[in-house]
């Protein structure tokens, strides 16, 4: 079988390749319905990675969060019609104690393997979870849903039982899904968010604060933290949260900087404090993903993040969408007709 691919070749730059799909048992064959556009992308798209890593992983497809319909299975396990959710992570191996996203061997789409810009997508029967009562648009979102529960999950087995005031820091899409989340697994905990910009603070509305990180009051403190600002202004966040969390605290990361970053380790270590990195997800986060979203209140909180809808034909479409996402606050969706 012969698929197109959009692969990115340089910076703001796309080309179709033609590529042989060799099919087993094991394999499903998904068409992508709807993608949604994450920084990480961006970051390929607008050359903001470093040069050398540039060269090494271009040519490549981008995308690592979709959802798409059942094209054909061999085994007939998932129907012609399906609707599913596709999971970029790619374990090569199993381990009985790390977690398939923290393995060094897996690979993962639109970074160190094809992502999901292609006329059908060829995937490992277990790379996909069948959804129902979910909107399309909402379930191109669960990828960055799952990255938070796989956080929390890592928070509730690390951060001491003192969880009356936890804070987020970070006011983009990682920090809105996190407050929402945290909300729901721990509604009688205070949920602070803190953030930079207020008219994205306004979305916030199902959290039990917001704040502006310069007026946060000197008295303030939190029992655990969650830093989801990335880039070069995680150095700051961490800082803050450094100063404003209490002893024996957690602080975990999901903000993803290109440069390394200066953190005060003289009062973390006179707090005793813990910090636990936290990157993408796997199969079962994904799983309690899905299982959340079917509650439509969720939705529609989702739905609020959701800023431009693209209709794809062409790889100009493609470069549009990804030019409006630079100056959207949250999601940039592609309906894809390729």
């Amino acid at each position: 079988m012969i698929n197109e691919i959009v692969k990115l070749v340089a910076p703001r730059r796309m080309e179709v390749f033609f590529q042989e799909e060799n099919i087993d048992e094991d394999t499903v064959i998904v068409r992508p319905l709807y993608l949604s556009i994450c920084a990480a992308d961006q970051r390929y798209y607008t050359g903001s990675r470093d040069k050398e890593i540039m060269e090494k992983k271009l040519p490549m497809a981008l995308i690592h969060e979709a959802v798409g319909e059942v094209l054909y299975d061999q085994k007939n396990e998932f129907k012609q019609g399906d609707k599913v959710v596709l999971i970029p992570n790619i374990p090569l191996e199993k381990n009985n104690i790390i977690k398939e996203n923290y393995l060094r061997t897996s690979k993962f789409r639109s970074s160190s393997y094809d992502g999901f810009l292609q006329n059908i997508v060829c995937m490992k029967r277990d790379r996909i979870i069948k959804i129902k009562d979910i909107a399309l648009n909402i379930a191109s979102v669960l990828e960055p849903i799952s990255i938070c529960i796989n956080a929390i999950e890592e928070f509730k087995n690390t951060a001491n039982k003192n969880r009356k005031t936890i804070g987020i820091w970070g006011c983009g899409t990682i920090g809105y899904i996190m407050t929402l989340l945290l909300k729901k697994y721990m509604p009688e905990s205070k949920i602070i968010i803190f953030g930079t910009n207020e008219e994205k603070l306004n979305y916030f509305a199902f959290a039990d604060e917001a704040m502006l990180i310069n007026k946060i009051p000197e008295d303030l403190k939190v029992d655990h933290a969650f830093e989801c600002v990335g880039g070069k202004n995680s150095e700051d966040a961490i800082n803050q949260i450094i100063k404003h969390i209490n002893p024996q605290g957690t602080i975990s990361i999901l903000g993803v900087s290109e440069e390394p970053i200066l953190i005060e380790t003289r009062m973390v270590l006179e707090k005793g404090l813990k910090i636990v990195g936290n990157s993408r997800s796997g199969y079962n986060d994904f799983a309690e993903a899905v299982e959340i979203m079917q509650d439509p209140k969720m939705q529609e909180y989702i739905g609020n993040i959701i800023v431009e809808t693209v209709e794809v034909n062409n790889i100009n479409d493609i470069y549009k969408a990804f030019d409006m996402d630079l100056n959207n606050s949250f999601k940039t969706i592609m309906k894809w007709n390729f």
